[in-house]
């Protein structure tokens, strides 16, 4: 498996590791005849895979997830009051709602 699993663009990330873990990430790229860099993806993969399954895991990005909301909305609202407006509806409302409320322009704009 030479091709990345991932979507996007392939980025370096450098990586310190004792001599001890490097002789022995090569000699399993050797076993298994791929590459070094290989291996690496490889095992990052498998251990994001195993950390997204873990509930504490995903207690805490839920946390970090509802955070980034709060935030969102209060930039949205801060933008609303220095430009005035109808406002700024509150994200939770199903897209539906907030879609018809959009204007188009008329034509000829």
């Amino acid at each position: 498996m030479s091709e990345p699993t991932g979507a996007g663009q392939l980025r370096t990330l450098a990586v310190r590791i004792t001599e001890d873990l490097r002789a022995q990430l090569d000699v399993v790229a050797q076993i298994t005849g791929r590459s070094t860099t290989e291996e690496i993806r490889l095992a990052l993969e498998h251990w994001i895979e195993k950390t997204k399954s873990d509930p504490s895991t995903l207690q805490k990005a839920e946390q970090i997830r509802a955070e980034i909301e709060r935030e969102a909305q209060t930039r949205r609202n801060a933008i609303a009051a220095i430009f005035g407006g109808e406002g700024v509806k509150d994200e939770t409302e199903p897209s539906s709602s907030r879609s018809s409320t959009r204007r188009s322009k008329p034509a000829g704009e």
